[in-house]
C-alpha cells in the first residue's frame, strides 16, 4: 500500500508573512510616489512660469535651485511609480503561490481529492450547517480490496493508476452536492447527502461504487481488476449534541467500523454500521492483545481428540486441536481465536509452538499412534512451511511417519503448485498428507488424482445428518466409494452416537472421531488414558536417531529448492 498524501500544515503557517511585508512595502512606494506628486505640483507651479518666460526671452532664468527640485521631484515619481508596478506583481505573484500552496494543502496530489485533513473541516462545516433531522448526510467509507498485491505484483506505478481510476469513477458517480476524500493509502470516503424517507438510495450509490470500481483498469498490457469494501454511517446515528458540533471524525469512525465488517464478511460488498458492530470490535481488540500477552505467557496449549479405528474400535492415534487458556476468559476454541490470529499474522509461529508441544507430548506414546496437526491455509502461502515443519521433527526427534498434516480443500485454489511442491517434499520424508473438511469445498476429480494425499476427512457436517433419513448418506456413501476408487483411506469426523457409528461400519472400513469417544483432553489426561490402555512408550524403547532427521531434513531441503 502506498502513501501518496501529504501534510503541508507548515507550509500554510509560515506563508502569510511576506506577504504582509510585501503589502507594506507596496503602500510605502504607493506614498512615495503620491508625496513626490504633490511636491512636483507645488514646485512646478512656481517654476514653470518664469522657466517660459525665460525661453521667450523675456525674463532672467529661474533659481537654479528650484530647477533642480523640479527634476528630482521627475525622477522620484518615475521611480515611486515603477517601484509601485513592480511590487505590485511581486505581491499578485506570490498570492497566487500562496492560493496554490492552500489549495495543495487541501487536496491529494495524486487523485486531486481533497485530503484528510480538509475533508473533516469541510465535513464538519456540513453537518453543524444544516439540519441533519430533516436533510440527513451519509458517510461512506470505501478501502480496496487485496490492494497490496497490486503493488506487490504489478508495481506501485499500476497502483497509482489503479487509485487515480477509482477517484474518478467515484466522482463520476456522486451528486455536485457530495464530498470525496482520499483518506491516504487505498482508502477513500464520500459525504453523501440524502433524503430521510429515502435511505435506500444509499444504497443504490453504494451498488453502483461496487459495480463500476470493480471494473478492470487499464494500464500498459495489464487489465487489473479490484473490488472494495464499503462501510456507511448515517448522522442518524450520532447524538443530537454530536451532530451539532460537526463531529465529523465521530461519523467516519462508525463508517470505518462498518467498513471492517464488510471485510470480514467476505469484501465486495458494503454494511451500514449497526451498534453491535462497535461492541464486536472492541471485543476483538481485547481478543488481539489477549492472543498477544497469551502467546507470550505460554496460554495456548495442544487437546488431543482420539481417532478409532470403526472395525477394531481400536485407539489408532489422536488430533492436535488449539485451546486458549486465558485467565481472564476461561478455555477458548480454536474457531474464535485462530481466524483472529490469521488475520494478526501470528498464526504461524502459533502453529509451530503448538506443534513443538504436540511432538513431545506424542513422543512418550506408543510409537502405533500417530499424531494429526491442522494446517493454516494462511501456513500453505509460505514457501518454507515443509522445511519447517521437518526442521521441528528433527529438533524434538518425532519420527515423521507418524504425523499426519491436514490442509483444507481452500488450499488448493490459492497456488496449486506450491501446495503440490511442498506436500511432495512432505511426502518424500515419510509425513503423511490429508485433505480435511472433504465435501465443503471445491476440489476437483483430477486434483484428487494429481496431487498425493494419503487419506481424505469427510467433514462433520455430512456425518451429522447421517442419524436423520437424508441425502447425506448417499453423499457419504459416494465418496467412500470414490475414495476406495482412488485407494485413499477415509477418516470420518463429527461421530456423535451409536447410530452414526453404525452407519459409517456399514460403508467400510475408516477411521472416525467425534464426541462419541470422548471429548478432546489435554496431555495430562491423555497421558492417564494411555498408561490404563498400556500404550504409553516403554522405558526400553528408543527414538529414531537423530542422524536419519538431518539426513532427511537435508533432503527436504534440496527437494524444496527443486520444486522452487
Amino acid at each position: 500500500m502506498t502513501e501518496h498524501s501529504e501534510n503541508h500544515g507548515s507550509d500554510e503557517a509560515a506563508s502569510p508573512a511576506p506577504a504582509v511585508s510585501g503589502a507594506e512595502c507596496d503602500r510605502l512606494s504607493l506614498v512615495i510616489a503620491l508625496a513626490a506628486i504633490v511636491l512636483f505640483t507645488i514646485t512646478a507651479s512656481a517654476i514653470l512660469p518664469h522657466l517660459v518666460q525665460a525661453w521667450k526671452g523675456h525674463a532672467a532664468p529661474p533659481d537654479v535651485a528650484l530647477t533642480n527640485a523640479l527634476v528630482l521631484n521627475v525622477a522620484l515619481i518615475i521611480f515611486g511609480w515603477h517601484r509601485y508596478r513592480k511590487l505590485s506583481a511581486q505581491l499578485a505573484e506570490h498570492r497566487a503561490a500562496e492560493a496554490q500552496m492552500r489549495r495543495l494543502a487541501e487536496i491529494d496530489h495524486l487523485t486531486a481529492c481533497l485530503n484528510r485533513r480538509s475533508f473533516a473541516v469541510a465535513a464538519s462545516a456540513a453537518m453543524s450547517g444544516r439540519n441533519v433531522a430533516d436533510s440527513p448526510l451519509a458517510a461512506i467509507v470505501i478501502d480496496l480490496d487485496n490492494f497490496k498485491q497490486v503493488n506487490d505484483l504489478n508495481g506501485h506505478s499500476a497502483g497509482d493508476a489503479v487509485l487515480k481510476a477509482t477517484a474518478r469513477r467515484i466522482a463520476a458517480l456522486l451528486p455536485p452536492n457530495g464530498l470525496l476524500s482520499r483518506l491516504g493509502g487505498d482508502e477513500f470516503v464520500c459525504l453523501l447527502p440524502y433524503r430521510p424517507a429515502q435511505p435506500e438510495a444509499v444504497d443504490h450509490f453504494a451498488a453502483r461504487l461496487i459495480d463500476t470500481v470493480s471494473a478492470p483498469v487499464q494500464h500498459r498490457n495489464l487489465a487489473i481488476e479490484v473490488t472494495m469494501s464499503i462501510g456507511i454511517a448515517s448522522t442518524a446515528s450520532l447524538s443530537a449534541e454530536e451532530c451539532a458540533a460537526g463531529d465529523s471524525q465521530r461519523l467516519m469512525h462508525k463508517a470505518d467500523i462498518a467498513m471492517y465488517h464488510a471485510k470480514r464478511k467476505g469484501k465486495n460488498r458494503f454494511e451500514w454500521f449497526e451498534d453491535a458492530m462497535e461492541s464486536e470490535l472492541r471485543f476483538r481488540n481485547e481478543l488481539e492483545t489477549g492472543i498477544r500477552k497469551g502467546m507470550a505467557n505460554n496460554e495456548f496449549v495442544p487437546f488431543y481428540e482420539q481417532q478409532i479405528d470403526l472395525e477394531t474400535g481400536e485407539l489408532t492415534g489422536f488430533e492436535m486441536l488449539a485451546r486458549w487458556i486465558s485467565p481472564e476468559l476461561g478455555v477458548i476454541g480454536p474457531d474464535i481465536f485462530i481466524p483472529i490470529a490469521e488475520d494478526m499474522g501470528v498464526i504461524a509461529e502459533m502453529s509451530e509452538t503448538l506443534m513443538a508441544q504436540a511432538f513431545q507430548d506424542a513422543n512418550e506414546w506408543d510409537e502405533r499412534l500417530t499424531l494429526s496437526v491442522n494446517i493454516s491455509p494462511v501456513q500453505m502461502r509460505d514457501p518454507w512451511f515443509a522445511q519447517k515443519i521437518l526442521k521441528l521433527l528433527v529438533t524434538h526427534r518425532f519420527a515423521p511417519q507418524r504425523l499426519d498434516i491436514e490442509i483444507t480443500e481452500s488450499c488448493l485454489h490459492e497456488n496449486v503448485g506450491l501446495v503440490r511442491s511442498m506436500i511432495t517434499s512432505l511426502r518424500n520424508q515419510g509425513v503423511h498428507i490429508s485433505l480435511d473438511d472433504f465435501g465443503t469445498g471445491y476440489s476437483s476429480f483430477s486434483q484428487l488424482r494429481s496431487l498425493p494425499f494419503d487419506r481424505l476427512k469427510i467433514d462433520r457436517s455430512f456425518i451429522g445428518g447421517l442419524r436423520h433419513e437424508d441425502d447425506s448418506k448417499q453423499f457419504v456413501d459416494a465418496i467412500v466409494s470414490m475414495s476406495r476408487g482412488l485407494k485413499l483411506p477415509v477418516t470420518a469426523e463429527g461421530i456423535e452416537d451409536e447410530t452414526v457409528r453404525d452407519v459409517l461400519r456399514g460403508m467400510g472400513s475408516m477411521k472416525g472421531q467425534g464426541y462419541h469417544y470422548g471429548m478432546p483432553e489435554p496431555a495430562d489426561a491423555v497421558r492417564q488414558r494411555l498408561e490404563k490402555s498400556g500404550l504409553m512408550r516403554t522405558a526400553g524403547s528408543e527414538r529414531l536417531p537423530a542422524c536419519d532427521f538431518h539426513g532427511a531434513a537435508a533432503d527436504s531441503r534440496n527437494e524444496g529448492a527443486k520444486a522452487g
